[in-house]
C-alpha cells in the first residue's frame, strides 16, 4: 500500500509559502493507518524499548497505539503548562524566539530505554528538544519514529539517534 496516497498537502498552513503535509486523511482511512501502525511497529520493536514517548500533540496520536501494541507504557512530553506536579522542562531556541518543552518529573525511570514518536520530522527542532529533555530525566533513548519526514529540511542530522520515518518528502 503506498500510504503517500492517504496523506493530504494543503498549500499555504497555517501560513502562506507553508505545505502542510496533513495526516488526518491517513487516520480516517482504517487501512492505511493500520498499515501504517503496523509498519512502525516492526521497525521499532526491534530496539525493546520500555516505553514509547509522544510529542504534542499528533506524536500522542501516533505512541499511544504503539504502547498497545508493544505492550509498554505511553508518556506525554507537552508544551508548557499543560501537565499536572512536579515537571521538568527544556526551553530551545525557534527560529523567531524560544519555546518549552515539559515532563512530569516521575514518568520516566532512569535508564529506561524510549522510542520517541512524532507524526512529522521536519528541521527537528522539537524532536532535539524532546531528546534533550528525555536525557535530562535519566532516559535512554534508542530510537526516533515518525509518520512522515521533510528530508529537504535536515531535522535528522540534528539527532544522534537512529530515525524511522515512514514516508519522506524531497521538496
Amino acid at each position: 500500500m503506498d500510504l503517500k496516497e492517504h496523506i493530504r498537502h494543503v498549500p499555504d498552513f497555517p501560513k502562506p509559502g507553508i505545505l502542510f503535509y496533513d495526516i488526518s486523511t491517513l487516520l480516517a482511512n482504517g487501512p492505511a493507518w493500520h498499515e501504517a501502525l503496523n509498519r512502525l511497529t516492526e521497525t521499532l520493536r526491534t530496539y525493546k524499548p520500555d516505553v514509547l514517548v509522544g510529542i504534542e500533540s499528533r506524536g500522542f496520536l501516533v505512541a499511544a497505539p504503539l504502547a498497545d501494541r508493544l505492550g509498554t507504557g505511553f508518556i506525554m512530553v507537552r508544551k508548557r503548562g499543560k501537565l499536572p506536579g512536579e515537571i521538568i522542562r527544556h526551553s530551545y531556541d525557534l527560529e523567531y524566539g524560544q519555546d518549552v518543552v515539559e515532563i512530569q518529573a516521575d514518568a520516566i525511570t532512569p535508564g529506561q530505554r524510549v522510542v520517541v514518536l512524532d507524526d512529522l520530522l521536519a528541521t527537528g527542532g522539537t524532536m532535539s528538544a524532546a531528546v534533550t529533555l528525555l536525557e535530562k530525566v535519566g532516559a535512554n533513548v534508542v530510537a526516533i519514529g515518525c509518520l512522515i519526514e521533510l528530508t529537504f529540511l535536515g531535522g535528522r542530522q540534528r539527532l544522534n539517534v537512529p530515525v524511522h520515518t515512514l514516508l519522506s518528502y524531497d521538496s
